[in-house]
Parts: C-alpha cells; structure tokens; sequence
C-alpha cells in the first residue's frame, strides 16, 4: 500500500525516554513539593494518632511511643521531619518568587539545590538536637 503525500508517516525524532532525560532541578524540587505535600498529610494523622492517644489513656500513649520510637517509627518520623522541612523551604522559595525575585534560570536553579540542601540540614539539626538534648 503507498502512502500519498498527505498521509505518508513522517520521520519525526521521538522525546527521549524518562530514563535518559535529566530533570531540572526546578522539575524535580516541583515534583517533591507535591509528593512531601501528600506525605505530610499522612504523617499528620500520625501525629493526630500520638495526640489522641495521649489524651485518652496511659496504655493507649505507651502504644503509640512504642510504635513511633521502634525503628521503622523513627525512620518514619525522620521521613516526616524531612518532608516538613522540604515543604516549609518550598513554600518560602514560591514566596521569594510572587515577589518577581529568583525567576532567573540561574537563580531558580540554586534556589531550588539550597531548599534540598537546607531541608536535609534542618532535618540533621532538628534530629541532632532531639539526640542530644532528649524529648
């Protein structure tokens, strides 16, 4: 069958695969403010669950410190911690930008490094200080 010109397929380059393609560190800081904001929501209702225990009983609290201060809890509360912090920096770095400053692409690009960089420090921080001063 021969294609008449109208219809013959055309030779077009396809987009690269996800793989291969390098985000910008804006894309990938947009994405994880999204994903952290879903993640937030669910580790509120882990605090909400610690809150309720606390007010209801003394075994109910003890289970919930149980829970969240065994190993996979804390990896949890780090996570939490973590994402909290992301969203906090997110949120300031959208802020610097309604006021017109940082929309450079040099800019953005090292404004969005410094949220990931600053929230994996304010993480350290929060969880050194919780380490070496107690609950």
């Amino acid at each position: 069958m021969s294609h008449s010109p109208a219809t013959r397929p055309h030779a077009r380059p396809l987009s690269p695969h996800l793989t291969v393609y390098r985000w910008p560190a804006t894309m990938l800081m947009s994405i994880l403010h999204r994903i952290t904001g879903g993640a937030l929501y669910f580790g509120t209702l882990l605090v909400a669950w610690w809150l309720i225990a606390a007010a209801t009983s003394e075994n109910a609290f003890n289970l919930a410190n149980q829970v969240l201060g065994s190993w996979i809890g804390l990896i949890v509360l780090v996570g939490y911690t973590w994402a909290l912090m992301l969203h906090m920096l997110g949120g300031i770095r959208h802020l610097i930008w309604d006021t017109g400053s940082g929309l450079e692409k040099d800019t953005s690009t090292q404004l969005a490094w410094a949220t990931l960089a600053g929230s994996i420090v304010l993480t350290v921080l929060i969880w050194a200080g919780h380490l070496w001063f107690g609950a």
